[in-house]
């Protein structure tokens, strides 16, 4: 049998936890290809949360946390040892003005 279409789909966003009807949210793929859909499952953003990322490319990142056991260190451990790693591959840190 066929879903309503008036049923609305409840999704969470991974950013600030809010439940919001899914046309009301974004969908988000940590491998930066939301248009390749076979076999994945897409996490959610709320608009606003969306809004406020930074929509550069992302390559690399996924494995550097990994390598840098993202969520399993206290944040400060981390965000030291995260800074440390960048500058180190990819030059000192810089804000452009």
């Amino acid at each position: 049998m066929w879903p309503s279409r008036n049923r609305t789909e409840t999704v969470t966003c991974l950013a600030c936890g809010t439940d919001r009807p899914r046309d009301e949210a974004r969908e988000y793929d940590k491998y930066g290809d939301r248009w390749d859909r076979e076999g994945k499952t897409f996490e959610h953003l709320c608009k606003s949360c969306h809004s406020d990322l930074c929509h550069h490319p992302r390559d690399e990142l996924e494995a550097l946390l990994v390598d840098l056991e993202a969520g399993r260190r206290n944040r400060d451990a981390f965000l030291a040892r995260y800074l440390s790693t960048v500058e180190e591959r990819y030059g000192p840190l810089e804000e452009e003005s």
